[in-house]
């Protein structure tokens, strides 16, 4: 499941009513005490994970998630929702108490404009979606948005290329910084083609930004595939680390799906005392309300550390 498959599906917006649907109540262990029951960590739904109860309208489903115990939720395809919009979900979000987890940073780097390249078209095109991202945090009140720098530009040595990806992001984080928003910076296994891909250089980037609007978004999906040995590779790189997401190898899917042990990671983020968001960046292993249904129980028994 790809990013823009994300966006995509954030993008369908079909009005419906809200309710909590009593088929999920009756098929969830001890239903009656689970509503509004929150969880030990922050986990951030997306639209479309609960659109068969709730409908596809984007403020019903928050409202749902909500009842189902979340209190964040996420949404990469913001910046392509009207502005009218916008300020809705961030008014229902204040209203209930809620944060705003990640968006993505318009056209915040990507294989046709990739900050590795140095060139000034490209850091022109990225600083723009910075300045648009602020405008867009304030009316939902997001306090992180999701930059991937680009692909490799092959024809610069590896050096001269991460050189070009830190002076563009510092670019980008002076125009976050008075805001408290933080850039968070994306490692991917989409492809070999992507500059960045792995912790460590990830760490080392956020090191030479040295800003408090540039740091990493941990996706143990993605790492899983990159570099595995998630816990220690986060213990060593803790310090830039502020966004964490999920979904389980092979698959995609929510946690119990796959072969990482969610149990053991979310234990140990709560023992490292991480209060920020877990994005739920991933897909359902079954449709309709049996899918809804697996993907809380999948959270409710991940989460029982």
């Amino acid at each position: 499941m790809k990013r823009s498959d994300f966006v995509k599906n954030a993008s369908l917006l079909v009005g419906s009513s809200v309710f909590f649907d009593s088929s999920l109540k009756a098929s969830m262990p001890d239903s009656n005490n689970m509503k509004n029951q929150t969880f030990k960590l922050d986990y951030a739904p997306h639209q479309g994970m609960f659109s068969t109860s709730a409908g596809k309208d984007f403020l019903s489903e928050i409202q749902y998630m909500y009842d189902l115990g979340f209190r964040s939720i996420e949404d990469n395809g913001m910046p392509g929702r009207s502005v009218e919009e916008q300020k809705k979900a961030g008014e229902l979000l204040a209203k209930l108490g809620m944060r705003m987890g990640v968006f993505v940073v318009p056209k915040g780097g990507n294989g046709a404009n990739t900050l590795a390249a140095g060139k000034q078209e490209h850091v022109d095109v990225f600083l723009k979606g910075c300045r648009d991202s602020v405008e867009i945090a304030k009316r939902v009140n997001a306090k992180w948005v999701t930059v991937v720098p680009g692909d490799y530009e092959r024809r610069l040595p590896i050096g001269v290329q991460t050189a070009n990806v830190i002076e563009g992001l510092k670019r980008g984080a002076e125009i976050f910084e008075p805001y408290g928003i933080t850039m968070v910076l994306e490692p991917l296994s989409d492809t070999p083609d992507l500059f960045l891909r792995f912790t460590d250089q990830t760490y080392e980037i956020c090191k030479a930004v040295n800003s408090p609007s540039c740091k990493i978004l941990y996706d143990a999906y993605h790492q899983q595939k990159n570099e595995g040995n998630l816990i220690n590779l986060m213990n060593q790189c803790w310090n830039e680390i502020a966004y964490i997401q999920v979904g389980d190898n092979p698959g995609r899917k929510e946690p119990t799906t796959g072969e990482i042990n969610y149990k053991n990671v979310f234990k140990w983020l709560y023992e490292k005392n991480y209060k920020g968001i877990v994005g739920m960046e991933h897909g359902m292993s079954k449709s309709g309300k049996e899918g809804e249904i697996a993907l809380v129980n999948a959270y409710r028994e991940v989460d029982n550390f």
